[in-house]
């Protein structure tokens, strides 16, 4: 008989205080080098796994979420015990929630596939991989 259970990746904030859960398949995988999540994260790029919202659920420390809203209109979920940030989610993306992926501790079912907002790099970072490179203003256009 096939396993039908739902395949689920775990993980958590630097403290662990959070703790969540993500039920796969995921919707993709990229690197990301626009200047908020530059800024938001202190690196050069932030890789990002993305869900559907009714896919992740946060399993522990539910009293240590903060939100903060950018001028964008997007939201960045962190820990107000160590910092560290979480989640994504915004207004381009309804219904999604995209996931820091160094913060997952379990494997996934994919890896990065692209580098987006390229054109917004860290001007000290080359990218040296072979992934395919989107920029423009949506970040998703091909370079």
């Amino acid at each position: 008989m096939p396993d039908t259970a739902a395949k689920t990746a775990r993980g958590s904030c630097l403290c662990r205080g959070i703790r969540f859960e993500m039920t796969l398949p995921s919707r993709f995988c990229a690197h990301c080098h626009c200047n908020n999540c530059r800024r938001a994260h202190g690196a050069a790029f932030v890789t990002w796994i993305g869900f559907q919202n009714d896919q992740v659920r946060i399993s522990c420390g539910t009293e240590l979420v903060q939100r903060y809203r950018t001028d964008t209109d997007a939201t960045r979920t962190f820990c107000s015990r160590c910092g560290t940030t979480l989640f994504y989610e915004g207004p381009r993306w309804k219904g999604e929630i995209h996931v820091v992926l160094a913060n997952v501790d379990t494997p996934v079912d994919r890896k990065p596939a692209a580098n987006v907002y390229v054109d917004h790099r860290a001007p000290w970072w080359e990218i040296t991989d072979d992934l395919p490179r989107y920029g423009g203003e949506s970040g998703t256009e091909k370079q």
